[in-house]
């Protein structure tokens, strides 16, 4: 069985920084695209940022500049640094993946808990 989980969350003043990190653990075959998602309250959830097994990146217009995705493919680990951060940027971060593991022939969807960011004005 695949597992995600993430680390990295927590209170921090306007300004300052904080690193996500998210490891994929299980029976793992392949990993193609690791994302990172937020959800704020009474939002909807939102796409961050996005890293593809290409090595390409994408990010949403409000953290451009401010965030970096990045991944290690050696320890199956994603990790999204978040520089200059905002009261805005507070949500509930989730880590999502789409990989194959070993007992199936097809690639699927994972996400793990989430992790809170909270920035404070």
């Amino acid at each position: 069985q695949v597992q995600l989980v993430e680390s990295g969350g927590g209170l921090v003043q306007a300004g300052g920084s904080l690193r996500l990190s998210c490891v994929a653990s299980g029976n793992i075959f392949g990993i193609d695209s690791m994302d990172w998602y937020r959800q704020a309250p009474g939002k909807q959830r939102e796409l961050v940022a996005r890293t593809t097994s290409g090595g390409s990146t994408i990010y949403v217009d409000s953290v451009k500049g401010r965030f970096t995705i990045s991944r290690d493919n050696a320890k199956n680990t994603l990790y999204l640094q978040m520089n200059s951060l905002k009261p805005e940027d507070t949500a509930l971060y989730y880590c999502h993946v789409v990989l194959r593991d070993l007992l199936r022939t097809s690639w699927r969807d994972y996400w793990g808990q989430g992790t809170q960011v909270t920035v404070s004005s």
